[in-house]
């Protein structure tokens, strides 16, 4: 039986360094960035919306990484 894992709206540092070939530490920067923009305390996640907006990413694209 097969089981279908369901669709994130979160992003990890580890997705942001898959989709982007940055390191981790840039890619938890870049994550610190876009909680700032959106006035988001530490530990708040951000969502693949909120990535996609901040990075000019297609969401279509960016969905296709964390699969």
């Amino acid at each position: 039986m097969q089981q279908s894992i369901p669709n994130r709206i979160v992003i990890y540092a580890k997705d942001i360094m898959n989709i982007t070939g940055r390191k981790e530490r840039a890619a938890r920067k870049l994550l610190a960035k876009i909680r700032k923009e959106y006035k988001k305390e530490n530990g708040e996640f951000i969502t693949i919306k909120e990535f996609c907006a901040y990075t000019k990413i297609d969401e279509d694209l960016v969905k296709s990484f964390l699969i």
